[in-house]
């Protein structure tokens, strides 16, 4: 088998489970707050990526160094960014919150230009005009001209999330150390501080086993494995956009888990609002050679 199969192969895999994270956030938030589902799903996720740490002969060289990265990176992801998505979830249907998240790409894209210096083009203006008001569509439900929110706060959070995602990345370019040690040092830093909200807030209660298999699940799935098979996916594929476009595959098995599993109705003002978010996505993946640099 080829390297670029093999790499489809694993990508494949990490939108499959991406495509379920929706409903097992919807699944998990029913029973749990989303601090008690963070603080599970962190310690499942930190496990899993300190054993194969472990198990690849690494520990001792993640002891030694990059902490000072991890201190701050830690407390964007998992810390402030999964809070934030949690809390997204937790006021709104999994198909809203979904589809408001899947721009991050766009917003990385606007926020490299103050940060990393970087132009946009012309097809960068387009895509965020087509895609942002595919945002506006699945805010206001459809009622893009009366205006009405249903959950201002909700849709806020979910929109922070993205902005907080693309900060996280933009702020990683520079960051020389291992995908998979860079993760766990993060984690690592994480869960402390994720521990004493917890045992200052709510406190972890016993919701039964079902919603202790949704958390470990999340921490599982979501959190670790989704990452590792995307890493190995983009780390032997020849070209990067064989496997970025399989993302494409994701929100709308996610819409059919969230209706069967979660029982959700499909929205015809999210179907449209993702339908233009996904082009906006689609636009900005043009070659490079089509677009015009704005001055």
């Amino acid at each position: 088998m080829s390297q670029d199969r093999q790499a489809i192969l694993y990508g494949l895999g990490a939108v499959a489970l991406w495509s379920t994270v929706a409903t097992a956030f919807k699944v998990a938030l029913s029973w749990m707050s989303p601090l008690e589902l963070m603080w599970l799903a962190a310690l499942i996720s930190w496990m899993l990526m300190g054993a194969l740490v472990i198990k690849q002969g690494n520990l001792m060289w993640a002891l030694r160094s990059g902490w000072k990265t991890a201190a701050w990176a830690g407390m964007m992801n998992p810390v402030a960014y999964y809070l934030v998505l949690f809390a997204a979830y937790d006021r709104l249907p999994g198909q809203e919150a979904m589809a408001l998240n899947y721009t991050w790409a766009l917003a990385m894209a606007f926020l490299a230009v103050p940060i990393l210096g970087q132009r946009l083009t012309r097809l960068d203006v387009l895509a965020g005009l087509v895609a942002y008001s595919g945002v506006w569509v699945i805010a206001t439900r459809g009622r893009v001209i009366n205006v009405a929110f249903e959950d201002p706060l909700g849709v806020a959070l979910a929109l922070t999330s993205t902005l907080l995602w693309a900060l996280y990345w933009l702020l990683n370019v520079k960051d020389a150390r291992q995908p998979l040690i860079a993760q766990w040092q993060n984690f690592s830093v994480g869960l402390p501080v994720l521990t004493i909200l917890l045992l200052l807030g709510p406190g972890f209660k016993w919701h039964g086993w079902p919603a202790i298999g949704a958390g470990v699940y999340v921490g599982l799935f979501e959190m670790g494995v989704a990452f590792i098979l995307w890493q190995m996916a983009v780390q032997k594929v020849s070209r990067t956009a064989k496997v970025s476009n399989l993302i494409f595959l994701s929100p709308p098995v996610s819409l059919l888990l969230l209706y069967f599993v979660v029982g959700e109705p499909l929205l015809v003002s999210t179907l449209v609002g993702l339908v233009l978010i996904l082009f906006g996505l689609a636009l900005q993946q043009l070659p490079a050679r089509r677009i015009v640099k704005i001055e």
